[in-house]
């Protein structure tokens, strides 16, 4: 079979996963859009070898009726070729997500942002905008978020009684965390403006949209409301477990509960999952710990993946797919998707190895 015609019809997960041209999708860190009977899927376009996680492209953008078998829709949002662009060429661009605003009919997309050549010092938020969902995307600028704006879940009186933080402190994984229970990374960035890292979007059933992003070092979570057209952030937000120490954040809802999906910290080496529910996304969330199941390398490493989204399927009763994605640092371009069902037991969601499987999964829920 000539593998540009090659059809699927089953997730294999960890396997390469060609697309209409025969090629292995190139769309890492993604994000899923489900628009005009069309499930579009918006991720970072790698390359091979060392400098292949820079942004060296932009953001690619597959679409797909089925889920299993995608086309390349080509580059959604592509950097600039400008050196006096924050969106210049050999920046960093990771976890691109896009929504879509019925009151204004535009496609916003966000991402993490880092500067040509900085690291990953910046810790910027993105926007972008489009009136067709493919793009392209016009860039709109790149942030901090929430300066000089205190969270809902911190008064005034609170946040004049944090120390400063020490920078001269020879920091381990315990100091760091402790920095971040006390709020000595918020205070530290209060007024620059707070780390936006690892983030994903979500909007809710009345169309009100958030941003949830890694953020103070990567320690705490930020939950932030959107404006009505998408494209800022208003100034309510909370912070989320503070030195909690979590990123690659995957948010859904069912019913009227809404559960995140997120990793630990080991750069790009897989560690336990983790599971938090909420019955208010902007209220207090508790950690349920590790949902996979399995052996115990498996639940050591999330499958050897980390969470990127959790895609609702069109169609079918309490259906989410876990997706995720194997980092392959050394030759970005290869990483692979790892795709799970969402299981419940006493309506938790937990996460088993599925070498093939289909969507016929879900037909017991029916």
């Amino acid at each position: 079979m000539n593998c540009a015609n090659r059809r699927y019809s089953a997730f294999n997960p960890g396997d390469l996963w060609l697309d209409n041209h025969g090629e292995h999708i190139n769309a890492h860190g993604g994000g899923f859009l489900f628009y005009n009977k069309t499930y579009y899927w918006f991720g970072e376009h790698k390359l091979s070898g060392k400098d292949g996680n820079k942004a060296n492209v932009g953001v690619g953008v597959y679409s797909s009726k089925d889920l299993y078998n995608w086309k390349n829709e080509g580059i959604a949002l592509h950097v600039s070729k400008d050196t006096t662009s924050k969106l210049q060429k050999g920046c960093i661009i990771e976890r691109p997500k896009v929504i879509f605003n019925n009151k204004t009919n535009k496609f916003v997309m966000w991402f993490h942002h880092e500067l040509k050549d900085q690291g990953y010092k910046a810790a910027l938020t993105g926007v972008a905008i489009s009136d067709n969902v493919t793009g392209p995307y016009e860039y709109i600028d790149s942030f901090r978020i929430h300066a000089g704006i205190l969270p809902l879940n911190i008064s005034k009186e609170d946040f004049d009684t944090i120390p400063d933080i020490n920078e001269n402190l020879e920091l381990t994984k315990e100091k760091r965390i402790d920095q971040a229970k006390k709020g000595e990374i918020f205070k530290r960035d209060f007024m620059i403006g707070q780390m936006s890292r690892d983030m994903t979007l979500f909007v809710d059933d009345d169309e009100t949209a958030y941003h949830i992003t890694a953020s103070e070092e990567n320690q705490t979570l930020l939950i932030s409301k959107l404006s009505d057209d998408y494209l800022t952030l208003t100034n309510e937000y909370v912070r989320v477990f503070p030195g909690g120490r979590n990123e690659a954040p995957a948010i859904f809802k069912k019913y009227d509960t809404y559960f995140m999906f997120s990793s630990g910290l080991t750069g790009w080496k897989p560690n336990p999952g983790k599971l938090a529910v909420a019955d208010n996304i902007m209220g207090n969330w508790t950690f349920l710990g590790n949902p996979c199941r399995g052996t115990q390398e498996e639940n050591e490493t999330t499958f050897w993946s980390q969470s990127t989204y959790i895609i609702p399927v069109q169609g079918k009763k309490d259906a989410y797919i876990f997706a995720a994605d194997r980092w392959q640092p050394e030759n970005p371009i290869d990483g692979r998707y790892v795709w799970l069902p969402v299981k419940f037991e006493n309506n938790i969601p937990y996460l088993e190895w599925e070498k093939t499987w289909d969507l016929n999964f879900f037909n017991k829920n029916e």
